[in-house]
């Protein structure tokens, strides 16, 4: 028997013309409260669900992963990075759809 859960993994790519700003908002505004890695293009937040991992792939792209081991905890993570997402970016309409991966 295996006794190792499983890891669950779940990307959204965003479009925007200014993903390296709100990945920066991201790791910033939980950097006072979580485990906060902030690197040129890249970014990681560890939170008590998972991990979200952020990085900007080029110019226009923000890419969101986020990993937990339960199917809750993966659908607390998509909706804490989404919500908190969504409010810095107020002045634009941000098409937000994750893919579960393996």
């Amino acid at each position: 028997m295996n006794d190792t859960p499983q890891t669950l993994v779940a990307q959204a790519l965003v479009t925007t013309p200014v993903p390296a700003r709100y990945l920066g908002q991201l790791c910033k505004h939980f950097q006072h409260r979580r485990e906060v890695v902030l690197e040129e293009g890249r970014g990681s937040i560890r939170f008590d669900a998972g991990l979200c991992e952020l990085d900007v792939p080029d110019e226009t792209t923000l890419r969101m992963k986020v990993t937990a081991t339960s199917e809750d905890g993966l659908a607390t993570l998509e909706d804490v990075v989404v919500r908190h997402l969504v409010r810095f970016a107020f002045r634009e309409t941000l098409d937000i759809t994750w893919h579960q991966a393996r």
